[in-house]
């Protein structure tokens, strides 16, 4: 089976990079574009059910993809982004500004660091996997439709390394990333790959 990690398209606290956890910012523009190149990129894989967290930028990327698929879209609040508590919605300038001591943590400990009122990426990692491993026993090719740090935690528990090596498999926007599963194992083939973004004619 392929299971198919898409993290969603553009929105405007993307682009004006404010931390975006459980926030239902829906695509921008330039979002709704980027899901239509990803739809088409993906369109010949024969996919048989679409997994999306419910946040708005999440669910409107599954529907534009799932236009070329009509596979039923299950809506999974395991999917979510990962809760940013305390940063949600400031900007990545105003963060490192009032959270020096924070964000020093954070670079050398990511795994078990949580966010102040928030939630860590191994409480992330957790509540995403118990959804993923329901999905993987189906042995039947899928698409998830999902956030940065919820991607990254779920790529870390496939290639069995630890969360403090997240940033190894971090995603950009509208990325798509496949994995493959036979006999027991799993194997990443492609992994944040953003080409169809170059096409042109959408």
């Amino acid at each position: 089976m392929e299971l198919i990690l898409i993290r969603h398209g553009e929105t405007t606290w993307n682009k004006d990079g404010r931390v975006q956890g459980l926030s239902d910012i829906e695509l921008s523009d330039v979002g709704l574009n980027q899901a239509q190149k990803l739809a088409l990129s993906i369109q010949d894989i024969n996919i048989k059910a679409v997994y999306s967290s419910p946040l708005k930028r999440a669910y409107q990327t599954a529907q534009i993809i799932n236009k070329m698929h009509h596979a039923p879209i299950y809506l999974e609040p395991g999917l979510m982004e990962m809760d940013q508590g305390d940063f949600e919605g400031l900007s990545f300038q105003e963060l490192k500004a009032s959270n020096k001591d924070f964000l020093q943590r954070w670079i050398q400990d990511p795994a078990f660091v949580t966010m102040p009122n928030g939630e860590s990426l191994a409480g992330l990692q957790k509540r995403a996997w118990s959804v993923v491993a329901e999905i993987i026993d189906k042995a039947e090719n899928a698409l998830i439709v999902s956030h940065s740090f919820t991607i990254a935690a779920i790529l870390c528990k496939i290639q069995n390394i630890s969360l403090s090596q997240f940033r190894k498999v971090c995603v950009g926007t509208a990325s798509k990333s496949v994995v493959s599963f036979q006999n027991g194992s799993a194997m990443i083939d492609v992994l944040n790959d953003r080409t169809h973004l170059n096409m042109d004619g959408l």
